[in-house]
């Protein structure tokens, strides 16, 4: 079984990572970030993310700053322009970690059946 200690920190890490699941539930954030990525390291502005969308400049606005708070992106004001670019070092870091987290109980659960099937023979 997990142990205590082992279930507090992934429950932990599930926490942190809700606002970064919940910003990215939605298809047309999804597509705003690949876009963002696909832009490269000089990130893209609204007016250039509008016109890769269908959607409307104050639609873009709204998901950019749901993103912006699940810290997913941030700006970078260049000028008088205002450039999204992806925040890929610490969200992916927390990322690896509740994966690491869940490689950890599949593991053991892997182990457990195991353990139970040998016996069962």
């Amino acid at each position: 079984m997990i142990e205590k200690e082992q279930m507090l920190h992934f429950l932990k890490t599930f926490n942190i990572c809700t606002p970064l699941f919940i910003a990215l539930a939605d298809k047309y954030r999804q597509q705003l970030v690949l876009d963002i990525i696909d832009a490269g390291k000089n990130g893209m502005n609204v007016t250039n993310l509008t016109a890769k969308s269908k959607l409307s400049r104050p639609a873009i606005s709204h998901h950019l700053k749901i993103l912006k708070d699940a810290e997913i992106i941030y700006p970078d004001k260049i000028g008088t322009q205002i450039f999204y670019k992806v925040n890929v070092n610490e969200k992916l870091l927390i990322l690896r970690d509740l994966i690491d987290s869940v490689q950890v109980v599949v593991n053991r659960l892997e182990k457990f059946e195991e353990t139970e099937n040998s016996e069962v023979k």
